[in-house]
């Protein structure tokens, strides 16, 4: 994994791409590399887990909140992003941790405008203690399918930011004795968990039965670990539909972002399916075929 420090906001940058991924000790090669980018705000992570042993032992719960955008379009690919708040913004919607904070209009973001959502994203950027987004490409989607391709952008984005956060941690503190203390919730929205590779747990140090996986319908809507996350999730895919509309504008990509509206599927008909498309999906299928 590529981490780059930078000496302006004591962040570190993590730019990885990733070509294959074992499965179970199966090597599988991935159609088309699925990158994920994103980054640590080590003064902070730092000062919120470098406390006194009395602190550690009651403030020890590494929350990660994680969801995904994307997964009903025809066209582009399925973003996933987790994301680390500051322990005391971390918590349910309904109990206002957020309250007079910057990210106080904080909630899932499907109930949120476009206008809101772009003021979210660098502010969820800026405040959380690590992000990190995967964009798992159309071609990846078409070879394991979408629920697969969703869970395995789940599983990378979540391992990559626990290796990046521990590793940062266990430098700092240059000892074990914080990730024998430290407890790791990681909520999924929906109503499935990743499995999530014991072998990255162990290259870590630490023990798979002190990371507690939790799967919350409708998370983005109740907790705000996960609603950071489907705002990077979302925004980011929209940033990425608005590059592909650039390119190819007599699709009208701005406007319907890739799902099967009724303009969309005119626009196939008229110029075709992209590379881009998902060809395992009917609609795109069948246009291939007609």
């Amino acid at each position: 994994m590529q981490i780059q420090p930078s000496t302006k906001n004591l962040a570190q940058i993590i730019d990885v791409s990733t070509d294959h991924i074992d499965v179970k000790g199966q090597y599988i090669q991935l159609a088309a590399p699925i990158r994920l980018y994103g980054q640590l705000n080590t003064s902070k992570l730092f000062a919120q887990y470098e406390r006194d042993e009395a602190q550690r032992l009651e403030q020890s719960i590494l929350k990660i909140g994680v969801d995904e955008a994307g997964r009903g379009p025809l066209l582009g690919s399925v973003n996933v992003a987790a994301a680390i708040l500051p322990a005391s913004w971390s918590g349910l919607i309904e109990e206002q941790p957020l309250k007079d904070t910057p990210l106080s209009i904080l909630t899932d973001s499907k109930k949120l405008s476009e206008k809101k959502r772009d003021i979210l994203y660098p502010l969820v950027k800026v405040h959380a203690l690590g992000y990190i987004i995967a964009d798992i490409p159309a071609a990846v989607i078409d070879q394991v399918n979408i629920l697969q391709a969703t869970m395995l952008g789940m599983r990378l984005c979540t391992e990559a930011l626990l290796d990046a956060a521990l590793t940062c941690l266990v430098t700092k503190n240059n000892e074990n004795t914080l990730l024998k203390q430290l407890q790791i919730e990681v909520l999924f929205d929906g109503n499935r968990c990743p499995d999530l590779s014991h072998a990255t747990f162990h290259e870590l140090g630490i023990s798979p039965s002190s990371v507690d996986c939790q799967a919350w319908v409708k998370g983005d809507a109740r907790h705000t670990s996960i609603a950071a996350a489907s705002i990077l999730a979302k925004v980011s895919r929209d940033e990425t539909m608005y590059a592909l509309d650039m390119q190819y504008p007599e699709y009208g990509i701005a406007k319907h972002k890739g799902y099967p509206t009724r303009a969309h599927m005119e626009a196939i008909e008229r110029h075709g399916v992209l590379s881009a498309h998902r060809r395992s999906f009917a609609p795109v299928r069948k246009a291939l075929e007609s």
